[in-house]
């Protein structure tokens, strides 16, 4: 694929607001997670909460579509100058040239929890105030995220569990180059609820301490949210160099199973090198690895056995133990982090991982280490095997 600029992107999760306070948390190692304490939750887990939602409110012409997720969208894009940035190039190539992608999985669920909670008890009915389009469906995230910054162009969401918010890289860079829009909103935004928690729970998937990825004692995951966009366009539109670099883009979809990945990690493995392909790389030419690492049992092994057959000792971690798992948000999430590690020299260790498992044979990082670093794969795996992986670098 023709290389992509990334010149302005917005993260907000449990770790901080912005860029700077994301890489200031992972340089000093601290982690985003906390006990569980969200809404009526009982279940004895942590989870990575974004602090101050509550009192949020989405600006006031867009009053309908208030909801936990899109005050979480708000405050990614007025993050890190994001909007900013992007009513810049709202000028340049006009709103309608301008397409908006966006992942998500849980969208505005707790809206609906919430609603229900207030049912009429005689009829049963929704209050009259619950908008459903605007505050549960998963396109509300993409129509709002499209309103609030002005923006005509295409807009479609992309909602493929946990790979959700890194296929919207791909649909962005295919509709770019068939000259459908000149530029793209590319992101991601899932909150917590009540539905997610219990039902990754149900699935004994939760873990009761902060997740381990890798660690031989692991047992589950803890459940995140964040918001994270990236502003997409042409290299030579730009006309500025020394940038960040979408290169490739790998997708694959093994179906191997509704939850479980395939043991042998055939489609992660077949992802990883079609990303490769299209970047025009070898696993020789990538520094870092910014794993999936849900720190599930199942998971981690079949991730490990697709990794090591490609990059063997190339340096690998999860950076889920600091921010959560993201879910529909990990992908953009995790994708900003390997444009932050490129900028700061930073291989991210793992938090929480305290025992490597055995068993596993990636050269997975327990501490911080500073290096150059010129390329990163970052993977991005979901539920039914919808598997995606992305190549990032700076422009040289």
């Amino acid at each position: 694929m023709q290389p992509l600029a990334i010149n302005h992107f917005s993260i907000v999760n449990a770790l901080g607001s912005g860029a700077a306070a994301v890489a200031r948390a992972l340089s000093e190692g601290r982690t985003g997670l906390a006990r569980c304490g969200f809404e009526t939750v009982t279940l004895e887990t942590w989870v990575g909460e974004v602090a101050g939602l509550d009192a949020v409110r989405v600006r006031s012409d867009l009053a309908a579509y208030d909801c936990r997720n899109n005050r979480l969208a708000q405050a990614g894009l007025e993050a890190d100058n994001y909007a900013d940035a992007v009513a810049a190039a709202r000028e340049k190539y006009g709103a309608a040239r301008i397409g908006v992608f966006m992942g998500t999985s849980t969208s505005g669920i707790l809206q609906t929890e919430l609603a229900y909670r207030r049912r009429d008890p005689q009829t049963g009915a929704l209050p009259a105030d619950f908008h459903y389009v605007e505050s549960h469906n998963t396109f509300s995230l993409a129509k709002f995220v499209q309103r609030y910054l002005g923006l005509t162009g295409p807009a479609f969401v992309v909602s493929s569990a946990c790979s959700s918010s890194a296929k919207v890289f791909g649909h962005a860079a295919r509709m770019m180059a068939a000259g459908v829009c000149d530029a793209a909103v590319v992101g991601g935004v899932d909150s917590l609820c009540l539905t997610t928690l219990y039902g990754f729970h149900s699935l004994g998937l939760t873990s009761r301490a902060p997740c381990r990825p890798f660690d031989v004692d692991r047992d589950g995951i803890s459940v995140g949210e964040g918001a994270g966009f990236a502003l997409l366009e042409n290299i030579l539109s730009t006309g500025a160099g020394g940038g960040m670099r979408l290169l490739g883009v790998g997708e694959s979809c093994d179906a191997y199973h509704m939850s479980t990945p395939h043991p042998e990690g055939l489609g992660a493995q077949l992802a990883m090198q079609h990303a490769l392909d299209s970047a025009g790389l070898t696993a020789a030419d990538i520094d870092y690895v910014n794993l999936h690492g849900t720190a599930t049992k199942a998971s981690d092994p079949s991730e490990d056995k697709a990794v090591h057959a490609l990059f063997g000792e190339t340096p690998v971690s999860s950076t889920k133990g600091a921010t959560g798992h993201l879910l529909g948000a990990a992908g953009i999430t995790e994708a900003i982090i390997s444009l932050l590690a490129i900028e700061h020299g930073l291989l991210p260790g793992g938090l929480h991982t305290r025992t490597l498992d055995p068993q596993l044979l990636s050269n997975y990082l327990l501490a911080n280490k500073q290096a150059r670093i010129s390329r990163v794969l970052s993977n991005s795996f979901g539920f039914g095997g919808s598997n995606c992986s992305l190549v990032f670098g700076r422009d040289t």
